[in-house]
């Protein structure tokens, strides 16, 4: 789900997963779509390998991580994103590199093990066991692999859920709610930084990013 995946949208409770985030993707024009900087950043530093993007949306990490070299992995809940995410591989010549599935998360998780997993606000209004989700994506690495959560930390003028009271997990948070075992996976990263951001309709504002980097250490 990239950063603005939900602003505006309401009545989620209305509705499932698969027909909120449908509709979502099909309310908008396709276009090239950004990636995200925090993910641009973390990949500078690493070979490139095999990725999966959790929740792709309109697919500009996937798009990007391929253009870098990555075999991407890119799922999402929405049929119309992951064939978006497919013409846009086959536009740029790059569909090689790009498989696109389309995958309701609290069922299903795309086969295969992965060098770099990348959650890129992961959030949705609706019920979503993330936690266990996340889980599985860890497992997914394999030895050396990183998994790069990256989530709100802070509500934007553009966010769809605008609660004053709304809390935002920490870093600590999340990676207490993940209870990966020390042994097998080591934390990275764990910060808040900000940065100014570029909401859906050009307007901008000061957000906060909450940063999580795990790598799987150890062998198989």
């Amino acid at each position: 789900m990239e950063e603005t995946a939900a602003a505006g949208d309401r009545g989620a409770a209305d509705e499932n997963a698969a027909s909120f985030w449908e509709r979502h993707y099909r309310s908008r024009r396709p276009g090239a779509a950004r990636v995200n900087p925090l993910l641009a950043e973390t990949v500078s530093s690493l070979d490139p390998g095999a990725a999966l993007d959790l929740g792709c949306g309109a697919g500009g990490d996937a798009i990007w991580l391929a253009r870098q070299g990555w075999r991407v992995t890119a799922v999402d809940i929405s049929a119309t994103a992951v064939e978006r995410v497919r013409e846009r591989a086959r536009e740029l010549g790059i569909a090689d590199r790009v498989t696109a599935e389309r995958h309701d998360l609290a069922d299903s998780f795309p086969a295969g093990r992965f060098d770099l997993v990348s959650a890129q606000y992961f959030h949705t209004p609706l019920p979503l066991p993330r936690a266990r989700v996340l889980r599985s994506a860890a497992r997914a690495l394999r030895p050396g692999g990183h998994l790069l959560i990256v989530d709100h930390g802070s509500t934007a003028p553009w966010s769809w859920n605008q609660d004053p009271g709304i809390h935002y997990p920490t870093p600590t948070e999340i990676a207490a709610e993940l209870d990966l075992d020390p042994e097998h996976w080591s934390v990275l990263r764990a910060d808040m930084p900000r940065r100014r951001a570029t909401g859906p309709a050009g307007e901008s504002a000061t957000v906060t990013d909450n940063v999580l980097l795990v790598q799987r250490v150890g062998t198989e």
